[in-house]
């Protein structure tokens, strides 16, 4: 053990008794837990070749909620105590004091770890993380005397959790995060375009330092803003569009994932809402939300209410055969949950949330599903972008991008936005790509004011009929 190991039941709490508080919370509840967590970070960014941000923060707190039907009693306190447990405990209890509910059993144990529950904070030397910055500086800006403007940033983290439910069961994990990211501004005749290109996961920091791993992420950063140098306005007007693997697996999670998580469909308010063992999608097109792909960015071994993460089908053959589920929801629309609870923090309650998204390989060549389009845009690389869930719309826009003419990529474009809707979207995918590949480490999604780190993927595909915005028509 290290001296950064989180052991609240032998430092901060007695087991048994906090066992007795936590079922006092949920007397009369159909299920509640005490979260525990301690959360390690460290963040380095290095710009204009010098070091312009070092930080390290550690933070430490519980969560204690009751949950009868639709109520939930939360309470949490950055104070792992005895005294702050009680106080939550009378404050959790005024949520379910009416009773009547049955205490639902606890998930089993996962029987399984998918990554390190080494810290990867301390794995190597401070000097040794600022001497690979400056080599990675270096290197970005010998790649092309066009470079301006060089951004590197270093992060990891190690959160530590325990959960302790209400008849006195108690599962914990470890979960390391780590990301190196390269920017890169060029100029060249008064116009200037930035690239952007990381990885990571939860892995140790080593292999990302390593100089063969981060060579790759500096030329990717660097080609990526020269392209767009080069870029003319995008067109703009209906057209088929050809999503290349990987990172475009960004549009799936926002525009169709989060319309498939079991809160919103509960409530009715998600597009998707009542069309279980409906055809919502194209034949051949079948998603999954897998949070067992060890070491990957998403991955969990628990969610943050112990049940064991999983591969759950959501769409199999554009049928729709799941949603995500945290426990709550599950019981409340009689099913199972699926390994999805997720919390930001001590100080968040769980919701149904993604894990890695993705959409299984076709039988396509991708090639030859370019070489389908008279007229349209290949899209490589997405930004931010917006999606209402209760109808699917989306707007996102490209960062890479191309025009493709009679059926062959040709000139780079700038200011492309892809529009649509998510359930449109999904029943005009015309060609699935036999490519999948996943994301390199790096998504983060928002849901409800809360961040949790996830994971998305895709083959290429070929959807017609979307809108492109863009500066020419």
């Amino acid at each position: 053990m290290s001296d950064t190991d989180f052991r609240p039941f032998e430092t901060c709490l007695d087991q048994e008794r906090a066992g007795t508080l936590v079922a006092e919370a949920a007397n009369g509840a159909d299920d509640g837990e005490l979260f525990l967590e301690r959360r390690q970070s460290e963040t380095l960014v290095y710009e204009d070749s010098r070091l312009k941000n070092s930080s390290y923060s550690s933070a430490e707190g519980f969560g204690l909620r009751a949950v009868r039907g639709q109520i939930c009693g939360y309470a949490h306190s950055n104070e792992i105590s005895e005294n702050a447990l009680r106080r939550a405990s009378e404050t959790t209890q005024l949520a379910v004091k009416e009773g009547g509910g049955n205490l639902s059993e606890a998930p089993q144990p996962a029987g399984y770890r998918l990554y390190t529950g080494t810290d990867p904070i301390t794995e190597i030397s401070f000097s040794k993380k600022i001497d690979t910055l400056k080599a990675i500086d270096a290197f970005v800006r010998e790649l092309d005397q066009r470079v301006v403007q060089v951004s590197v940033s270093l992060s990891t983290s190690l959160q530590q959790i325990e959960i302790l439910r209400a008849d006195g069961t108690s599962v914990s994990d470890r979960r390391p995060m780590s990301q190196v990211t390269i920017s890169a501004v060029v100029e060249e005749d008064d116009r200037r375009e930035s690239g952007r290109d990381g990885s990571g996961g939860r892995a140790l920091i080593g292999p990302l330092l390593e100089r063969q791993n981060w060579e790759v992420m500096a030329r990717e950063a660097v080609r990526i803003a020269t392209v767009n140098l080069a870029a003319e306005p995008a067109p703009a007007g209906v057209m088929d569009v050809v999503l290349g693997p990987g990172w475009p697996g960004i549009l799936l999670h926002e525009a169709i994932g989060h319309g498939l998580e079991g809160d919103f469909n509960r409530k009715g308010t998600s597009a998707f809402a009542g069309l279980m063992g409906k055809r919502i999608a194209a034949h051949g097109v079948n998603v999954v939300d897998d949070g067992t792909i060890p070491d990957r960015r998403g991955s969990i071994t628990i969610d943050d209410e112990g049940t064991p993460s999983a591969c759950n089908p959501l769409i199999e053959d554009g049928i729709l055969v799941g949603y995500l589920q945290d426990r709550q929801n599950a019981r409340l629309m009689k099913t199972t949950a699926t390994g999805n609870g997720r919390r930001q923090s001590y100080a968040h309650t769980p919701m149904p949330r993604m894990t890695n998204t993705y959409m299984r390989s076709g039988n396509a060549d991708p090639d030859g599903l370019v070489a389908e389009v008279q007229d349209g845009i290949y899209a490589v690389g997405f930004g931010g972008g917006q999606v209402d869930i209760t109808n699917g719309k989306f707007v996102f826009s490209c960062t890479e991008a191309y025009r493709i003419k009679n059926g062959k990529v040709g000139q780079q474009l700038r200011g492309a936005t892809i529009i649509g809707d998510g359930a449109t979207a999904l029943k005009n995918i015309r060609g699935i790509g036999n490519d999948l590949k996943l994301d390199p480490g790096i998504g983060t999604c928002g849901k409800d004011g809360q961040w949790v780190p996830v994971g998305v993927g895709q083959p290429t595909l070929l959807i017609g009929g979307l809108t492109v915005g863009g500066a020419k028509i």
